[in-house]
Formats: structure tokens, C-alpha cells, sequence
């Protein structure tokens, strides 16, 4: 088929001063060096914009991947190899106790024992304290001491001080402290005054004075540790478990702050943050993987300390840690918080109207 100047019809075009009439072909044929300079000059442009993103596309891969190399490296160091010897009588005979009568106290108490530490062993109930001492020196033949005193009153720390007096003190455990009998409002406190300052005296004051009763000594010799049992829920705000929470995140600003004072000094101060552990006081009975029983927990928290200034103590535990203080937003955590203790109020509540 022949096409003719016809065959555009008013697509022919004038061109030119002398009034030839061009085909079509011949315009597009004219025109096509510019297009193809534009289409050039769009190309050259983008070029160095491709090049920019493929190098930053690059350098984030390979971000990544190391970054993911170092925490693969360093979850291995802490989770597996662990920390060696470091917690041996080298830093020092003694090893301090607080509520060292159950639960993870009983089981830090147990774990330095059977590491040769002699024990000095600190709780409310005087009898409760005899058997655990007679258990210790049974078991593990260490000498061991007890103070008997009620970290609910602000009066105990010349009696401690006096007990501690010419103990070369290598390890102390401030893990006493308490909780909510059940989760409540705030408001609606039993004996809501009373519950704050006894509250803040066990979970706060003691961890502050039963520092500075032993850190001097530690200081002086430029070693020992100290491990701040503090909680999750002090990782973030835990509705209806408002003052515990609060307590609890004290704990742990406390020893990370006391940790970059005195690091440098020789001393490891550890903040401990653990979940839920199988024990009297979060009323666990069943251990599972996620709760473990305290001496499964002891034993794999010891193995950071030196290693972590901060940490949930046990690998699952430090799993729920980063969901829930990085891959979570902090509105849901608050969320599902308040529900699950509003159910477990609900149902203490209903519990305690049927006795």
C-alpha cells in the first residue's frame, strides 16, 4: 500500500519559506533527533540519581547484615558461652542476700553458695531464714550468717550495717521486694497510704541503703558486683500494677546510672528485669518455657552479668523484652495490659465474694 501526502489528509504540513508541503514521514523523520537528544538528556540526568540509590540501597543492606552479625555474635556470646568464672569468691568471701528466703532470693542464695561464696542471708522471718542457712551449710559447706529485719521500716540499717561490719562482701543481691495481692486502681488501694510507703521502702529505699552500706568497700578494693533485681513491668508503664511498675523502673534507672559511675572503678552494677518466674509471689505453680522456675532463671541470669548492665536474665524473657519495648508500639502494651489485669481483678474479686 503506497502512502501519499493524501494519505494524511490535513496532516501535511507547511514547512519552510519557499512553501513545500512535507509528508508525515518526513516530519517525524526531522523531528526525531530532538526527541531522541531529549530522551538523552533525561537518561543522563537520572543516571547519577540510579547510581546514588544503589549505593544507599548498598550501604543499608550491608548495615544490616552486619548488624545482624553483631547481635547473632554477641547473643552467642552472652546466651551460650556466658561469662566464665567471673562470679567466684575472687571478688570477695561474702555474698549478701535480700529476701533470700524464697523464690529467685533463695535460688541467687543456693547458685553463689554452691559457687563457694560464704552467705549472708537477709529476710523478714527469722525461722525461715535458720532453714535455708542449715540447707546451705549442708549442702555446700559454707559458712553462712542472717539478719532478721522487715525492709518495711525505715529503722533496719544500723542493725544491717552492724551485721555487715568486717564481711569482705563480693556480691550483693538486692532482690527483695513486693507486689500487688491482685491488680487494682489506683484509688482503689486497700489501705492505700499505708501501701505506698511500705511499698516504696521495700522495692526503693532498700535497694539505695543496701548500696551504700557495701559499695564503699567494693570501691576500696576496685571489684564486686551488685545485682538490682528489678521487673519487666519496669520496662514500661503497667496499668492497675501502677506503683510496683513505677518501683520497678526506679530499680532500674537506678543501677544504669550507678553502672557508668562506677564501671570504671571495677564494679558491675546489673539491672535485672525478668518476666514472670514461677514463684510464691506471682503465683505461678506450672513452670513453662516462658516462666521458668527460679533456680532455671538464676542460673542463666548469672551467666550476663558482666556481659549485659542490663538484662532480662533469660533468653526467652529477653525475646518477650524486644517485642515488647521495640517491635511494639507502647499504646497496644498499655492496652493489652489493662485488659489482662482487668480480667485478673474480675476474677480475684469474684474469688474472694465466694469465700
Amino acid at each position: 500500500m503506497r502512502l501519499t501526502d493524501a494519505s494524511f489528509g490535513q496532516s501535511a504540513t507547511d514547512v519552510g519559506s519557499h512553501g513545500r508541503r512535507w509528508s508525515m514521514w518526513e516530519v517525524i523523520h526531522h523531528a526525531q533527533p530532538a526527541v531522541d537528544m531529549e530522551s538523552f538528556n533525561v537518561v543522563g540526568m537520572l543516571q547519577p540519581a540510579e547510581r546514588a540509590l544503589f549505593w544507599v540501597g548498598a550501604l543499608t543492606t550491608a548495615s544490616l547484615a552486619l548488624w545482624l552479625l553483631y547481635k547473632i555474635i554477641t547473643g552467642f556470646r552472652i546466651w551460650v558461652l556466658g561469662n566464665g568464672d567471673l562470679l567466684s569468691p575472687k571478688l570477695g568471701k561474702w555474698a549478701v542476700v535480700t529476701g533470700a528466703t524464697d523464690g529467685i532470693g533463695k535460688s541467687y542464695a543456693e547458685e553463689l553458695a554452691r559457687r563457694g561464696f560464704s552467705m549472708m542471708l537477709i529476710s523478714r522471718s527469722q525461722e525461715k531464714l535458720d532453714d535455708v542457712a542449715k540447707s546451705l551449710e549442708s549442702t555446700y559447706k559454707v559458712e553462712t550468717k542472717t539478719i532478721a529485719v522487715d525492709y518495711g521500716q525505715n529503722d533496719i540499717y544500723p542493725k544491717i550495717e552492724k551485721g555487715l561490719a568486717g564481711l569482705e562482701i563480693g556480691v550483693l543481691v538486692n532482690n527483695v521486694g513486693i507486689s500487688y495481692s491482685y491488680p487494682e486502681f489506683f484509688l482503689h488501694i486497700p489501705d492505700l497510704e499505708n501501701f505506698i510507703t511500705t511499698m516504696i521502702n521495700v522495692n526503693i529505699t532498700s535497694v539505695c541503703q543496701m548500696t551504700r552500706l557495701v559499695l564503699p568497700r567494693m570501691e576500696a578494693r576496685a571489684k564486686g558486683v551488685i545485682l538490682n533485681i528489678s521487673s519487666a513491668s519496669g520496662m514500661f508503664p503497667v496499668p492497675m500494677l501502677t506503683i510496683y511498675s513505677a518501683t520497678k523502673a526506679f530499680v532500674d534507672f537506678f543501677s544504669r546510672g550507678l553502672q557508668s559511675e562506677y564501671k570504671c572503678k571495677g564494679i558491675i552494677i546489673q539491672s535485672v528485669l525478668p518476666f514472670f518466674v514461677a514463684t510464691k509471689m506471682t503465683k505461678i505453680r506450672k513452670p513453662t518455657l516462658d516462666k521458668p522456675t527460679p533456680e532455671r532463671y538464676v542460673a542463666a541470669e548469672l551467666t550476663t552479668v558482666g556481659l549485659q548492665d542490663q538484662t532480662n536474665g533469660y533468653f526467652p524473657h529477653a525475646v518477650m523484652g524486644w517485642v515488647t519495648t521495640v517491635l511494639a508500639p507502647i499504646k497496644l502494651v498499655l492496652y493489652l495490659g489493662l485488659r489482662m489485669n482487668k480480667a485478673q481483678r474480675g476474677g480475684y474479686l469474684r474469688r474472694r465474694k465466694l469465700r
